[in-house]
């Protein structure tokens, strides 16, 4: 285990009856990088950030975080850890504002004449602050999420993760189905919290904003790990040839 690797994982593997979705990775996260998983349709990528956030029990092998074993198959007890994940459909509740889907599953209280009640305003009050930091610009907070647009709502997703205090933020397809200036935004939101010390993986199809964003690439084929590239030290063409082919340039 590489001692610069906030995320370990050791033959971790995923089956589910006969189908070998994720075959025996190795494969080390730098902290306070961002990491690129990319890979075709099947490749095993989403399997494996599953078994990270704690979604899928591993049928084998180990994960790490910080050097110690990660709870397995609780996603509670790894989002309290620090390390969220964003999925493709975000997990935002649309017809709820911002505020009450940051404190999703987390609501603030407070007593009223005895009574327990949600305190609103505090947690408006805390979610135009992490906006703010994040330099978020949404027009009103009350809105429901619904109808924000798709940046907007990866803003709201990310914002909620970094309130919580997210050390690691693994991200599904963050700039898909985005306009240019809203895919910029977020690319931009990412290189901030790179800059604020946040551990970033993405796994993403956009080959242009993986090589724009990223720091190393790391490529799934038929469920294995057949390439861990610093981007530096790799082309585009190269990777896309591992994506196919499992193989790399000779």
């Amino acid at each position: 285990m590489d001692d610069k690797a906030i995320i370990a994982t050791k033959e971790l593997t995923k089956r589910f009856g006969g189908l070998t979705a994720v075959d025996a990775v190795d494969l080390d996260i730098q902290e306070g990088k961002i990491t690129a998983i990319v890979g075709g349709n099947g490749a095993g990528k989403s399997t494996f950030i599953k078994m990270i956030s704690g979604v899928y029990q591993p049928t084998s092998g180990q994960v790490f975080y910080d050097g110690k074993p990660l709870p397995v198959g609780d996603p509670l007890a790894v989002r309290n850890l620090g390390i969220e994940t964003i999925y493709q459909d975000l997990s935002l509740i649309e017809l709820l504002d911002v505020p009450d889907n940051i404190f999703l599953g987390r609501e603030k209280y407070r007593k009223m004449m005895g009574f327990r009640i949600l305190d609103k305003e505090f947690m408006l009050q805390e979610s135009r602050r992490i906006m703010d930091e994040l330099k978020i610009r949404i027009p009103s907070l009350s809105l429901s999420t619904g109808s924000l647009s798709g940046g907007q709502r990866q803003a709201v997703s990310i914002g909620r993760a970094i309130y919580w205090n997210a050390k690691v933020i693994i991200m599904d397809e963050p700039t898909a189905a985005l306009g240019i200036q809203e895919k910029s935004k977020v690319k931009e939101l990412i290189l901030d919290l790179k800059s604020q010390g946040v551990t970033i993986i993405v796994i993403s199809h956009e080959m242009s904003d993986v090589f724009e964003i990223c720091d190393n690439i790391v490529v799934f084929f038929q469920g294995q790990c057949v390439g861990n590239k610093e981007k530096e030290k790799t082309t585009i063409d190269e990777i896309a040839k591992l994506i196919i082919t499992g193989q790399g340039l000779n």
